[in-house]
């Protein structure tokens, strides 16, 4: 059977990782890119691919009329989004299907009220899904202080209309409340089009935990068990695994049953992830729907054996889905973000172009990507460049094997976290699987002086050059040190 050509409106590593699932499939590719991005990997893999507009995401990955101008141009009949950029609005759903085509993900009414933090949380409550103690939406300061002492400090500022750790703000004291208000509110003006905040009760120590969905043709919907999420930077995810050390059994279906249940209430179709914050005493509060594919996907392929994309695709074109009879996970499977960032810096978003770059290869690691030796890291977009999937028997397999191929990994040019990946990897919380929302903020692990780290790249691009070895002295204690690229850091 002919399938209909499917444009993937993305870049990066999402759009290589759906661009796969598609060819094997049997699906006619295209891809968009920016003048950025011209020689971006994802624009080599499909079939054809169009430009749409200059760097700036706006003016090309957020420019509806140019993704749909394309889609016209090739003949495309559905449109996948992928996650971040236009995944979730449902402005850009209801124009695709407007165009005649469709749109690969939920409808866009349930977009709309899923997208809107308070109609969320306003749904969860009619299904008696437990929430954090908060406020209604808000844009008046003086609401905003007298909530915040209503609920009591520590409290949570987070944007109405959107998420990605964006208009969100963590306030403990009464005095620094307007500055992070009106500093939110500038961030979810500009991010969201929408400045309106609403106050949560600050829960810690919490876990994040979250429930992967997928909303069927028939209306059934069915929970693909939960992925721990705790690890966190400005509240974005850095490590994630599945299933989670501390979820048992009667938490993991209490969990799953309250996401179905509001998954059901929206209508939901199609692959998304219900949030929830889970505290020491297993008391779990809802957060939020991401109405979307999730970036940590891969940790649930791996455990239950799936193919998420697949199964969007085949939810997309009213089929069945390719699910197993039994959904019961098999091993452990944990996940790392690899950034173009400085964790010394507090992770202060890097640019330039990759000189190096190699990824392991080791039995039972995966690598999703979308960079390539040459490919420049643009100022324009989110800063991940990877992320390193380890699957085990158990966690501790997984965790080993995830520790090796990040010691394998070699990235030259920009600085990252790839050491600070293993550090946390090794760390004692990470170890004993006690890691909650606030670990990386209150027991960052011990991490390369930003010196120490420029040093590298810069070795690295004066030294490679004549194929001797890269070695350096370091500046506090005066040892010579030679690079290992097997290894990926500096050995005495």
């Amino acid at each position: 059977m002919d399938r209909p050509p499917v444009l993937v409106a993305n870049r990066g590593e999402i759009a290589v990782r759906i661009l796969r699932t598609l060819r094997e499939m049997g699906f006619p590719t295209i891809a968009v890119y920016s003048e950025a991005d011209r020689e971006a990997p994802h624009v080599e893999l499909a079939d054809q691919a169009v430009e749409i507009g200059p760097p700036p995401p706006v003016e090309s990955y957020l420019n509806i009329q140019a993704i749909l101008d394309a889609a016209r141009r090739t003949g495309a009949r559905l449109i996948h989004p992928g996650y971040g950029f236009l995944s979730e609005n449902p402005a850009f759903a209801r124009a695709v299907q407007e165009a005649g085509l469709v749109f690969v993900g939920p409808e866009p009414d349930t977009l709309a009220t899923l997208g809107d933090k308070r109609a969320a949380r306003a749904l969860a409550e009619r299904v008696e899904v437990p929430l954090v103690q908060g406020s209604p939406a808000l844009t008046d300061l003086e609401d905003i202080q007298r909530w915040a002492e209503r609920i009591g400090y520590p409290v949570l500022l987070k944007a109405v209309g959107g998420g990605g750790g964006k208009g969100m703000r963590r306030v403990d004291r009464p005095e620094d409340l307007l500055h992070a208000a009106e500093s939110a509110m500038r961030e979810a003006q500009a991010a969201f089009d929408d400045p309106r905040l609403f106050v949560e009760k600050w829960v810690e120590p919490a876990r994040h935990i979250e429930v992967q969905i997928l909303g069927l043709p028939d209306g059934t919907v069915v929970a693909l068990g939960e992925r721990e999420c705790s690890l966190q930077r400005r509240y974005q995810k850095i490590i994630e695994e599945s299933p989670s050390p501390f979820v048992k059994k009667d938490l993991r279906e209490a969990l799953m049953e309250a996401a179905v249940r509001v998954a059901r209430a929206a209508g939901y179709r199609n692959a998304g992830t219900v949030e929830f914050l889970v505290d020491t005493g297993g008391r779990f509060y809802f957060m939020e729907v991401n109405a979307r594919l999730q970036v940590e996907h891969p940790v649930t392929e791996a455990v239950l054996g799936l193919d998420m994309v697949r199964l969007q695709m085949e939810v997309a074109l009213g089929e069945d889905p390719s699910l197993p009879v039994r959904l019961e996970p098999r091993g452990h499977a944990i996940e790392a973000r690899l950034y173009a960032e400085d964790p010394a810096q507090q992770f202060l978003p890097q640019s330039g172009p990759l000189l190096t770059v190699s990824f392991s290869h080791l039995p039972g690691i995966r690598v999703d990507h979308g960079v390539r030796e040459g490919t420049e890291v643009s100022p324009h977009y989110d800063p991940l460049l990877a992320k390193i999937i380890a699957w085990g028997m158990d966690r501790e397999q997984a965790r080993r094997r995830l520790l090796q191929a990040l010691r394998e990994t070699v990235v030259f040019g920009v600085v990252t976290n790839l050491n600070y990946l293993q550090d946390l990897l090794e760390s004692e919380a990470f170890r004993s699987g006690e890691t909650y929302t606030r670990t990386v903020a209150d027991q960052s692990p011990s991490l390369p002086a930003p010196e120490e780290v420029a040093a590298a790249a810069w070795v690295a691009l004066h030294t490679a050059q004549d194929g001797g070895p890269l070695t350096r002295r370091t500046a506090r204690t005066g040892e010579e040190q030679i690079w290992s690229r097997l290894q990926g850091r500096w050995i005495p």
